[in-house]
């Protein structure tokens, strides 16, 4: 069974930093993508930012780029979120998600959610 395990989440004052990491197990693929998700109150959820295994290719959101960095460890398939320069603005729960295919099929795992707070 995958799970994803999230920590790192707290409350940063602004222009702080934190980091993020999110340990998968349960599964041996060699092909996946792990990404950053966030909800804001109200809002809807947000592509952070993603990294893929194979090559360690990366995207991110617009609102995040040059603030946010997004790393792996394969090994550990663990992913990680640094943040920098935070903003009030960043403060959401931020989802850990686990993607790949196999035999034509998409398959999509979430983590529980840790909850970053921007604020003085």
């Amino acid at each position: 069974q995958v799970q994803l395990v999230e920590s790192g989440g707290g409350l940063v004052q602004p222009g702080g930093s934190l980091t993020l990491s999110c340990a998968a197990s349960g599964f041996s693929k060699s092909n996946y993508a792990m990404s950053w998700y966030r909800q804001a109150p109200g809002k809807e959820r947000e592509l952070v930012a993603a990294i893929i295994s194979a090559g360690g290719s990366t995207n991110y959101a617009d609102s995040v780029k040059g603030r946010f960095t997004i790393s792996s460890d394969n090994a550990k398939k663990t992913v990680y979120l640094r943040m920098n320069a935070l903003k009030p603005e960043d403060t959401a729960v931020y989802y850990c998600n686990l993607a790949y295919i196999f035999l034509g099929s998409h398959y999509d795992y979430w983590g529980q959610g840790t909850q970053v707070t921007v604020s003085s």
